[in-house]
């Protein structure tokens, strides 16, 4: 197993959280498996503003989302 994500640096650049002292933040797999392991879901999914709630509930994604 890779010591470390092949496509962190990139997935940097792309990464909309606005957590920056997340330890998974730019390892995708990881940070989807933690949320998931939680019944959430990883800031990136939500728009600018539901993700600056830092709630990453199921509930905010849909109301976050059913506002657009």
């Amino acid at each position: 197993m890779p010591a470390g994500c092949p496509s962190l640096e990139k997935n940097l650049k792309n990464c909309t959280c606005t957590y920056l002292s997340c330890d998974k933040r730019g390892k995708c797999c990881e940070c989807v498996a933690y949320h998931r392991s939680l019944g959430e879901i990883p800031g990136c999914f939500f728009t600018k503003e539901g993700e600056r709630t830092w709630d990453r509930s199921i509930e905010n994604f849909i109301r976050d989302r059913g506002r657009k």
